[in-house]
């Protein structure tokens, strides 16, 4: 049932472990990295539902832990929070030469993983991520950060981890909306490089969303899979690339920036709007079919994401607004905002010669 992903990167190679059951067996898992104190970073809606039983498994491998609690939230992505965690972790007492570990979502994983990054110059950590998004996306490949009022992820480092441990049982205890969210990282997977991968989620996504073991051990273990092999060929992100892993994501940033980072939409929803619209983009400049546009709309309302911008509650951002985000996007380069769109699904493709009007009005 369980299974493991090698990311290959030479000496900065790691393992990715899917499957039911692995929280308990985090600390045999994590002990071949870990030595003196091990700050264990999380939440205070994780700590909540998973702390206990993470550090039983912890000390019964004879792992001295020390758990910082944050509040939950895409707001503990800041610098005030950053700062905060760094004067945690250095009262912890680890060095260079020692572990931290994120056990929580992508909000704490992305948080820790920049602080174990730049705390005396590069600690190493480990990623146990407890949501959907964070285990098939933002875990895996090294990116970590925090955001900045101008920007998503505007400030941060790559950062590989020692390890992730994704333990799909924890899915369960999830909230709807934030499991259903999550899944918008494993369309784009699909929607990005691989029809076949696709057409099995149109198929399978129900029985994965619903915690059967062995659809949503696949679900995840496949997206991990493909996200592995991109990094492994673009760690940094300078051959173009791994930049197809942001279908969906020019979009769904400045909507997130545009909605303030709250709850009016989470990241993954972001995301499955900004696929829709990458996508109906891509069919405005005749690259794509309007059926496979069509195809993604339909999965994104059949799991029931959101797949336009009238889907996002409150006050609608104009065009305006969201394209003054898409100034600030970390994307640009020499001075054109680079988008990922799609000959199809799974034919995504990078261009930075996409018409302003034409994205105009995409977003009208």
């Amino acid at each position: 049932m369980n299974q493991r992903i090698t990311v290959a990167l030479g000496p900065r190679s790691y393992d990715i472990h899917v499957g039911p059951g692995l929280l308990e067996d985090a600390g045999r898992l994590i002990a071949p990295f870990a030595r003196g104190p091990l700050p264990v970073v999380t939440d205070a809606n994780v700590a909540y539902l998973h702390l206990d039983r993470f550090l039983g498994g912890l000390e019964q491998a004879g792992l001295q832990a020390r758990p910082i609690v944050l509040d939950p939230g895409e707001g503990t992505k800041s610098f005030t929070w950053l700062e905060r965690l760094i004067g945690e972790l250095t009262a912890s007492g680890v060095d260079r030469g020692g572990l931290i570990v994120a056990l929580g979502g992508g909000v704490i994983g992305d948080l820790t993983g920049f602080a174990a990054g730049i705390l005396k110059r590069g600690i190493a950590f480990a990623q146990v991520p407890t949501t959907l998004l964070s285990q098939v996306d933002s875990s895996v490949g090294g990116k970590t950060g925090i955001n900045i009022p101008e920007g998503k992820n505007l400030v941060g480092v790559f950062h590989q981890p020692k390890i992730v441990i994704a333990d799909t049982d924890v899915l369960g205890t999830l909230p709807k909306r934030d499991l259903v969210a999550g899944y918008g990282e494993v369309m784009k997977t699909g929607a990005l490089g691989d029809a076949e991968y696709f057409a099995w989620l149109e198929t399978n996504a129900a029985r994965a969303l619903h915690g059967e073991h062995d659809a949503i051990v696949h679900t995840v273990a496949h997206a991990c899979r493909m996200k592995a092999a991109i990094v492994e060929r673009d760690e940094l992100e300078q051959h173009g690339e791994r930049a197809l892993l942001n279908l969906g994501h020019t979009f769904g940033h400045a909507l997130e920036t545009a909605t303030g980072f709250s709850d009016r939409l989470l990241h993954g929803e972001g995301v499955a709007i900004g696929t829709a619209l990458a996508f109906a983009l891509s069919v405005k400049l005749g690259v794509c079919p309007p059926e496979d546009a069509a195809r993604v709309v339909a999965h994104l309302k059949a799991v029931g994401l959101p797949s336009a911008i009238s889907d996002i509650p409150g006050e609608r951002p104009s065009p305006d607004v969201l394209l003054a985000a898409m100034a600030h996007d970390k994307k640009i380069k020499d001075g054109k905002l680079i988008f990922v769109l799609a000959h199809g699904i799974g034919q995504a493709f990078v261009t930075g010669d996409v018409d302003a009007a034409a994205v105009r009005e995409a977003l009208g």
